[in-house]
Parts: C-alpha cells; sequence; structure tokens
C-alpha cells in the first residue's frame, strides 16, 4: 500500500484526493519507483479538467524521480537502488510509489539532483522540441516565446539564447518579465499589452518573427499569427486559455504563407533510442550551464490542490515541485 493523489471526477482543484492505494508486485518488465520528487505542469490541470479525458479513477501527472525499489523479470540496465526519472502516460506520478515500464525509465547522471530531474525532464524536452524538432532554430533568428517566467518558458529562453537565438519573451508581470530578461530574453512585451502586434513588428523592424512559441491557446492565437514574418512558424502548444477554436487555412496563406504545428512532447519520444536522444541532449545542457533550473515553488504530495490552484492563478513562476 501507499498513498496517491486520484480524481473520481472532472472539475476543479476540489476534485484531488489524497488516498491509500494498493501497488502490485512489478510485473515483467516493470520497476517499482518509490518517488523522491514529483514536477507540476500545466498538462495536468487538463487531464484534472477532463480537457484531456481520463479513465476513473485516474492519477494525475506524467514526470518524477525517485529510486528503483524492486525489478520484475525481463528488466535490463537497472539495479535496485539506481537513481531514475520518467516521463510520460497514463498520467500517475502524484504518488509516493509507481510502478513502471522500464525501458521507459532513464538513468539520472551523478551531476543531477532528483528535484533538477523531476523539474526539467518534461519542460526540459518540451524546450528541446520546440527549439530543434518544431521549428529548428538557427542563430541570428528572432522567436516570440509566451509564459516566458514558467518552467518551459525559462529553460527555453536558456536554451535558445545558447544558440544565438533572440528571444522576446511574454510575461504578465513586471516581476516576470524582469524573470524572463534574466534567463535570456532579450525583450519582453507585457501579455495584456494593447498594442501587442505592433510592439513586436517594431522590436523586429517591421519584419515580424521566424516562430512563436504560443502556449496560451485560445485568447492569443491570431494575435500570434500576427507576429509572424513571412514563412514563419506557429508553434501552438499548450491550451491555458482554452483550444484553439477552428479556423480557415487561409488564415495562414493571407499572412505570408505560414507554417503551423500543434506538437505533443511525447511524440517525439516514441521509442527507446529517441528518449535517450532527447534526455541526453538535455541532460548535456544542464551539465555544460546552457540551461538551469529554477524551482521557486515545493508543496507536500498531499497538498497538490495548492499547487494547482497557484498554477492556475499564475502565481508561481520557474518551475514548481511536489515532494512525497
Amino acid at each position: 500500500m501507499g498513498k496517491a493523489i486520484q480524481i473520481d471526477r472532472f472539475g476543479g482543484p476540489e476534485v484531488l484526493e489524497w488516498r491509500e492505494v494498493e501497488i502490485a508486485p512489478p510485473g515483467p518488465g516493470e520497476v517499482l519507483v518509490r518517488h523522491t520528487a514529483v514536477g507540476l505542469n500545466f498538462i495536468d490541470t487538463y487531464h484534472r479538467s477532463g480537457l484531456y479525458p481520463l479513465e476513473f479513477p485516474a492519477g494525475l501527472g506524467t514526470e518524477a524521480a525517485g529510486e528503483v525499489l524492486a525489478m520484475g523479470s525481463r528488466v535490463q540496465g537497472l539495479q535496485v537502488g539506481d537513481r531514475v526519472g520518467w516521463l510520460g502516460l497514463p498520467p500517475g506520478a502524484y504518488a509516493e510509489e509507481r510502478l513502471y515500464a522500464a525501458d521507459r525509465l532513464v538513468k539520472l547522471p551523478a551531476d543531477v539532483t532528483d528535484q533538477t530531474a523531476a523539474a526539467s525532464l518534461l519542460k526540459g524536452l518540451t524546450a528541446w522540441y520546440l527549439l530543434h524538432r518544431s521549428y529548428r532554430v538557427q542563430a541570428g533568428d528572432t522567436v516570440l516565446l509566451y509564459a516566458a517566467a514558467g518552467g518551459v518558458g525559462l529553460l527555453t529562453a536558456q536554451w535558445a539564447a545558447s544558440l544565438g537565438v533572440r528571444v522576446i519573451g511574454v510575461a504578465s508581470t513586471a516581476e516576470k518579465a524582469a524573470l524572463a530578461r534574466a534567463s535570456g530574453c532579450s525583450e519582453v512585451v507585457a501579455a495584456d499589452e494593447t498594442e501587442f502586434v505592433a510592439r513586436v513588428r517594431e522590436l523586429t523592424h517591421g519584419e515580424g518573427v521566424a516562430a512563436v512559441y504560443d502556449s496560451v491557446g485560445k485568447d492569443t492565437f491570431f494575435q500570434s499569427l500576427d507576429c509572424l514574418r513571412t514563412h514563419g512558424t506557429m508553434v501552438s502548444f499548450g491550451n491555458a486559455s482554452g483550444a484553439v477554436e477552428p479556423f480557415s487555412p487561409m488564415e495562414l496563406a493571407r499572412r505570408g504563407s505560414l507554417f503551423l504545428t500543434r506538437p505533443a512532447v511525447f511524440d517525439f519520444i516514441r521509442t527507446r533510442e529517441e528518449l535517450e536522444a532527447a534526455t541526453g541532449a538535455l541532460f548535456a545542457a544542464l551539465q555544460a550551464g546552457a540551461i538551469r533550473v529554477t524551482v521557486n515553488q515545493t508543496y507536500p504530495l498531499a497538498e497538490a490542490a495548492r499547487a494547482h490552484q497557484d498554477l492556475e492563478a499564475r502565481r508561481t513562476t520557474g518551475s514548481s515541485l511536489l515532494l512525497p
């Protein structure tokens, strides 16, 4: 037996329940992991609300780090006591212990702490695929990055800046703007700027940006399209304000033959080889100092509801962790 956060219905943070759960012994190819740190991500609120439906009872959380407690048969390359991290579906990281497929676990380097891993696996690989897969940035590019002071935003801004990319961040407060600038953003535009598009155009001498990384969704979608240069790339990777509503592809044509992608991190790490390549790039960037993880909030795992409230109210910056 162990304890975990689970839900039996969709709704607000109040549906999160801290309860006893039964954990079976690991089967073939499975590992029992004791979590020491759990990442908090906006996708967790989508699962909780039903935007991304789950079957009940359901766990939440898509990234964690910890220690191997036990292994089933046919597990290779791991042993009890190894420090590991994981990211993936189905959700279930909000738990003291969890069974997980051995071939989806990643051994943590000695100089990457459990908390750093839990705060950066999902967010860091999101930054990786934004910059290296969704739109492959080149030195000299200018990009627009929403939620620049959030967990994904801070990692993306740092990583982009290390590659010679100019980042225009978007932030909702002066404090967040200062944090974004300190983490690689050359300029920051206020999220509520009434002349938002004009300001971005001004900062790019009328040309527009090479790519927009938009995690907000419905409220900013067309605004983001209007910030792009001819043949620019719109990367819509979140729904903080709700899902983007249907629109005509002609909207892309009349703005300069734009490209649009709606990526998801798990499509870039489908195989073991892809997972190892992606996490290898992340760990190398961490070890080289190109990016650093900023954990600005920690919560007891049992108080996950409070963490969700803070996240949705925009009271958080950087990464947040739930600690079992």
